[in-house]
Order: structure tokens, then C-alpha cells, then sequence
């Protein structure tokens, strides 16, 4: 397991955007729960973000691409609107230990 980050650092109804090892990734504070995926839209295959840690819709719902505008459901990655429905972002395992959010990264064929 890998430190992402401490809970202080990403408040509720908030994103940020982080770089290990190579993969992108970002984490989703809501409802007291942290949701951590891939920053790759199924789709298209670009990052989610248009600007630093910019992740969420306006309302903070959602997940938002902002090459296309599909909207991926936070709970789950799946997108429920726009060119991908039913395509998901890529999970990745987090806990939360201590006020860290530790994670566990996806084994990377080089």
C-alpha cells in the first residue's frame, strides 16, 4: 500500500488529483467516504480534468470528463450520461487508516 494522502487535504465534496508512480489518479471525498479511480476516461482514453484537481460537476454529484461531459456516478465510476453509458472508470483500492488515505496500485507491466 501506498500513501495518497491525510483526510485534511481533501475535504468533503472535493477532488484532487495525485501522480504515483506513474499513474494518475484521483480521490473523491463525499458523504464521508473516499473513492479513488484512474484519471482515464473510458472513452476516450484522456485524463478526466480540464483544470489541476478539477474532477466533480458544478453541483458535486458526479464525476465529470471535461473532454466530453459524460458524468460517472461517485459511488461506483459508472457513467450514467453522455457517449459512454454503462462504461466505468477503473477502481482503485483505498483505505483509511489514521486520517490517511493509503491506496493500492494496479501491478503495471513495463
Amino acid at each position: 500500500m501506498q500513501l495518497l494522502c491525510t483526510l485534511d487535504t481533501l475535504p468533503e465534496d472535493t477532488s484532487k488529483g495525485f501522480q504515483l508512480d506513474d499513474i494518475s489518479l484521483f480521490a473523491v471525498n463525499k458523504q464521508g467516504q473516499i473513492h479513488v479511480y484512474l484519471n482515464l476516461c473510458p472513452h476516450r482514453g484522456v485524463p478526466l480534468e480540464w483544470q489541476p484537481h478539477q474532477f466533480l460537476d458544478l453541483e458535486k454529484n458526479f464525476i465529470q470528463c471535461a473532454t466530453h461531459g459524460a458524468l460517472f456516478s461517485i459511488d461506483n465510476g459508472e457513467c450514467i450520461a453522455g457517449p459512454c453509458p454503462g462504461e466505468m472508470l477503473t477502481s482503485i483500492s483505498s483505505t483509511v487508516k489514521k486520517g490517511q488515505v493509503w491506496v493500492t496500485l494496479p501491478s503495471v507491466n513495463k
